[in-house]
């Protein structure tokens, strides 16, 4: 972990020593998990959680190798995703999505829109790719103008608390821009956002579950977020503007050979919701942590702009914003580093620890502006299920960056800082107080 380290001490749990001591999911583990990834890879690259498997009596696997995860994400016929599954068995039931209890409306939407992988493909290169994947440089002049915009508000000062005045907000209002959510809407957005994520924050174990009473106190935020954003669709159906929601109230999906309805475009909403606010918030939070601790990155970056990239990259491999999750299931006997993994097992891919896997990356700890290939780390998974809004994530961090280097001259952390993480499987650094002096 970062090497200014006090969030050790402060941790609800000791630093991992051995094999015996790693426990990658219980509270305070988030400040210890990258000593964990250490061992991981020494003695039990392929790690056993035993009775937490998919099937009945079998286990989960924590898979750590590059190469491992790298293959299993690139295979959805060998290793199912848990939700591909969800998604027969709903449409098998020959129920209306829409309509079951319990199903959010993007898990619905699946079945009519993406419920097989060349419908997924299609869903993304027809429906999302134009405003978040490829085609999201289309948004390079919007996330400047909000970068320097919310520079603006404590440029002055010399001080900044990164997170909530700068790494959280960044991604919330290009989203709402894409979106064409309104902006003084904003706090909405963050409280819907925070619904749709809560699993994966306040969830336990490797399949983030969340209590009952949690579970029905998330599908009343849903409930409120679909409510919101079928207002929304319909304000642009009767104005459209130069948005993502008026786009897909109108394109024609190819391989339905129509328009979608209100729930699906809700369903498309909800998924760029929980995929495009908090991966680069905890990047930005992240990178500067690395930027302060890191010698001579800065003034490297800052000398040549062509590097900024790179450095967002390692930043992301270094410290991936979402360390791993149980998204796969071994369809029939498997062996992983001569380890035996039975058909049924659910397998926990730790993107973090493939991104700094000692076979795979020379010196995995060093932050290297000129890593051959640096874009190959895990952070976005690969593949076909390869993050949908992984290019407009980069633009942001890129144009971020840039726009940070034009107008401060240096960072050094500020008073009160603890550097704790928040809770559940993302790397969520929760403040971080800065001192900066202008440039």
């Amino acid at each position: 972990m970062p090497e200014h380290g006090p969030n050790h001490e402060l941790s609800a749990m000791r630093c991992p020593m051995s094999l015996g001591d790693v426990d990658l999911f219980s509270p305070g583990a988030q400040e210890h998990w990258y000593e964990a990834y250490d061992i991981l890879h020494a003695q039990a690259p392929v790690h056993r959680i035993p009775g937490e498997g998919f099937l009945p009596g079998t286990d989960a696997f924590v898979l750590t190798k590059h190469d491992d995860i790298a293959a299993v994400v690139r295979d959805q016929d060998r290793f199912p995703l848990p939700g591909s599954l969800f998604v027969q068995q709903l449409l098998e039931s020959e129920k209306d999505p829409f309509a079951t209890p319990q199903v959010n409306v993007m898990m619905a939407s699946m079945t009519t829109l993406r419920p097989n992988p060349e419908m997924w493909r299609a869903h993304r290169q027809e429906l999302t790719d134009p405003w978040v994947g490829p085609g999201a440089s289309r948004n390079e002049e919007m996330v400047r103008r909000t970068a320097h915009e919310l520079i603006d508000r404590w440029i002055d000062r010399g001080t900044v608390e990164w997170v909530s005045e700068f790494a959280q907000p960044l991604p919330q209002m290009v989203m709402a821009n894409v979106l064409g959510w309104p902006l003084s809407d904003l706090q909405l957005l963050k409280y819907y956002g925070d619904g749709c994520v809560k699993p994966f924050v306040y969830g336990s174990g490797h399949r983030n579950i969340l209590p009952q009473s949690e579970i029905d106190s998330q599908h009343e935020v849903l409930e409120e977020f679909k409510a919101y954003t079928l207002d929304l669709i319909a304000s642009k159906r009767k104005s459209p503007q130069e948005d993502m929601i008026t786009f897909l109230t109108d394109v024609t999906y190819s391989p339905l050979n129509r328009k979608l309805t209100d729930l699906e475009i809700a369903g498309v909403v909800y998924a760029m919701v929980i995929g495009g606010l908090e991966t680069t918030q905890y990047a930005l939070a992240e990178q500067v942590q690395l930027l302060i601790e890191r010698d001579g990155v800065w003034d490297e970056i800052k000398a040549d702009r062509d590097k900024v990239r790179a450095f967002t990259e390692e930043g992301m491999r270094l410290r991936a914003p979402t360390q791993g999750l149980s998204t796969r299931i071994t369809s029939q006997d498997e062996v992983f580093q001569g380890v035996e993994v039975p058909k049924g097992s659910f397998l926990h891919l730790r993107w973090a620890a493939a991104n700094i896997d000692p076979e795979e990356w020379e010196c995995p700890q060093e932050l290297r502006l000129d890593r051959k290939a640096g874009t190959r780390h895990l952070t976005f998974s690969q593949g076909a299920r390869v993050c949908p809004g992984a290019s407009l994530s980069r633009v942001e961090q890129i144009v971020a960056w840039n726009a940070i280097l034009d107008r401060v001259a240096s960072f050094e952390y500020g008073e009160d800082n603890d550097f704790l993480h928040q809770p559940g499987i993302m790397l969520g650094t929760m403040k971080l107080n800065l001192k900066f002096k202008r440039a």
